[in-house]
């Protein structure tokens, strides 16, 4: 077993690998970025080495300056995590080279897969079905369209590199082929530093069913499947394990096509061969197809340790440092069901756009699996993926587990940032999700629903005055005076909405609020508040925001009444960054005529591309931005002429 290893990554996998490592006695380096400084993976690494800048590129991605610290810090070998250089062949054969140890397949194993037209031809001499489509290299676009319409509408246009969902466009019809295919090539480029594209056959109702292998160079075994069908955007939300009606017969003829896939290029470590299932007639044998293998550990492998018993980690360590697989497949075996979910930073009412902030509270329940990169008090950063944590639970029965997931989302507290939690509980009370009816397209078909706002309540209204006014004490100091009830005030912002809110503080163990005509009494009872015969929620107040946590986090501003600005906001003639980003195009010239929904510039954020469009038909006054600035959220980019109609 190794001494020493260097984690080449941050954030929530780079803690998960250092959990294992440390306990099986292996010292961990940790590599960090200027952003990262004072992060919760440098905090648990045995060694810290600073690498560069904020950006991928100034740190995480420089493959000689993370070689040279493993050398200096006498790391024998080096583990990849998930992302950045893990898939990068290049980088394998540097450490490789530098006689290091690369914990994860060869770099002939990741170049054979790194190509997702060139993996499909490998996959069908080897026997593993694929989806119908063109994965050639001649990619002149009248080519490329004349072979979707060979495929038949609808098709996926996806880059040939990489995952996660980028470079990925769905084509419903001929006439937004080369839009598409455009827009494909340019988010491929950005993220992989490669435009070439393939085209597949659409499935109506897919399913995303994938199982993870473990090689050893020469023979693999795989540990079963998970289901990651409850997408966004092609990008996974709640992935879990074993897949519902997962037939034996089906589960045999994936997995023996995974371990095929493996084997047929020397696998060594962990990956995932993923699979779309056409779900439109049940599971059945012969309706899984090829997608892709990614010869890395996966994002969601959680759920396949709690039903398995094992911790993929462990095994990565003990197989890169030679020794054999630690089970045979017949000692694998499935017992009950887990859930993960992915808890983001993101602002799910406006499109589920990242988001950054500071986490003034972070809490999870002691009966869920947290694996988290932050903690409260850091800071989302906008140069990386805004993930929060994964969310994990196991349960004797898929019932049983989704019902803890629910409890354990409703009991997760995240203050100081948006979230998609309420997101994230939605789905898992889904009726359709709860029988195991899922597809991909669930969440699109009822994004309404899941993405619906609770309404307030005035105990919601009232727990935020008490934690706002200092008032949940039950000493004299709460403002009681024996002879007059002590009345306040104070303004709470939710929103567009601002409320002033009363209270009579009738003795240290009641009070009675006023709320836009409706009274809310609190009684200090037994040990806590209730409001109105109801226990009160939990709340915390940092940086002038109160969270009240209910219905998954219920923020709101305290307002100071000396700051309160009268009359509208703003004229919403601009178009404004709604996060901190790289400017990629700028679409609209001064003096164009555009109509509403026209795309007036990109915004490159947290390894996406996000289309800004014009909310109106107008005439663009003023490009206030130009390709190549990094603004801030907020910043103004493109300004319209007065709607004179509207003024009038």
């Amino acid at each position: 077993m190794f001494n020493k290893i260097l984690i080449a990554n941050r954030g929530e996998i780079a803690c998960r690998v250092m959990e294992t490592a440390q306990s099986m006695g292996v010292v961990c380096v940790a590599v960090y970025s200027d952003a990262d400084a004072a992060s919760k993976h440098v905090q648990m690494a045995d060694v810290a080495v600073h690498i560069g800048g904020n950006a991928p590129a100034q740190s995480y991605l420089r493959g000689d300056v993370i070689i040279q610290a493993a050398l200096d810090t006498g790391a024998e070998a080096i583990h990849p995590g998930y992302g950045f250089l893990s898939e990068n062949p290049d980088f394998v054969d540097a450490v490789d080279a530098a006689g290091l140890t690369f914990i994860g397949p060869s770099a002939d194993a990741i170049r054979a897969m790194g190509l997702k037209d060139a993996a499909k031809a490998l996959m069908v001499e080897a026997g593993v079905p694929v989806v119908p489509g063109y994965h050639g290299a001649d990619q002149d676009d009248a080519l490329l369209a004349s072979e979707a319409d060979k495929i038949g509408y609808p098709v996926l246009i996806k880059a040939v590199a990489g995952g996660g969902g980028k470079g990925m466009r769905l084509v419903d019809a001929p006439s937004a082929f080369a839009e598409a295919l455009q827009s494909a090539r340019s988010e491929a480029s950005t993220a992989f530093g490669n435009s070439d594209v393939l085209v597949e056959k659409f499935v109506s109702k897919p399913r995303h069913i994938e199982v993870q292998v473990f090689g050893d160079g020469t023979q693999a075994v795989h540990l079963f499947e998970r289901d990651c069908s409850l997408q966004r955007r092609h990008q996974k939300v709640i992935e879990e394990a074993p897949a519902p009606d997962m037939t034996e017969q089906m589960r045999d003829a994936m997995g023996q096509a995974a371990t095929r896939a493996a084997e047929a290029i020397g696998y060594k470590g962990a990956g995932t061969v993923e699979f779309i299932v056409d779900g439109s007639d049940g599971l059945k044998a012969d309706g899984f197809f090829f997608m892709e293998m990614n010869t890395r550990l996966q994002v969601e492998h959680p759920v396949t340790e709690a039903i398995t018993g094992v911790d993929l980690v462990e095994w990565q360590l003990r197989v890169a440092a030679g020794e054999a697989l630690p089970k045979t497949q017949s000692e694998l075996t499935i017992q009950g069901h887990a859930f993960e979910a992915r808890l983001y930073a993101e602002d799910v009412p406006a499109g589920f756009l990242p988001a950054t902030g500071t986490l003034t509270h972070l809490q999870f329940p002691a009966t869920a699996r947290a694996d988290s990169g932050v903690r409260s008090g850091d800071t989302i950063s906008p140069f990386y993926d805004p993930m929060i944590a994964k969310v994990i639970v196991h349960g004797p029965t898929r019932s049983v587990a989704l019902a803890r997931l629910s409890a354990a989302l409703n009991a997760t507290q995240v203050g100081g940032t948006v979230t998609n939690l309420s997101f994230l509980g939605a789905l898992a009370a889904h009726d359709g999700f709860a029988a195991g009816d899922v597809d991909t397209g669930l969440i699109a078909h009822d994004l309404d629903a899941l993405t619906a706002v609770a309404p307030l309540t005035p105990a919601h209204l009232a727990c935020a005055g008490m934690c706002a006014l200092g008032l949940g004490g039950t000493q004299a100091e709460t403002g009681f005076a024996l002879w007059d009830p002590l009345r306040q005030s104070v303004d709470i912002g939710h929103g567009d909405v601002i409320l002033r809110l009363q209270v009579e503080v009738t003795s240290p163990q009641s009070q009675v609020w006023h709320i836009d005509g409706t009274r809310v009494e609190a009684r200090h009872v037994g040990g806590r508040w209730m409001l109105d015969g109801q226990p009160a929620p939990n709340a915390v107040l940092a940086q002038g925001v109160v969270t009240v946590f209910d219905d998954y986090g219920i923020p709101f501003d305290v307002i100071d009444p000396l700051n309160r600005e009268a009359g509208a906001v703003g004229d919403g003639n601009l178009v404004m960054a709604p996060m901190p980003g790289l400017v990629k195009l700028v679409a609209a010239q001064t003096g164009q005529t555009v109509q509403a929904g026209d795309r007036l510039a990109v915004l490159e954020a947290m390894k996406m591309e996000h289309s800004l469009l014009a909310a109106r038909d107008g005439v663009v006054a003023e490009v206030l931005a130009a390709e190549g600035d990094q603004v801030e959220a907020g910043a103004p980019l493109v300004r319209l002429e007065a709607d004179t109609e509207t003024q009038a």
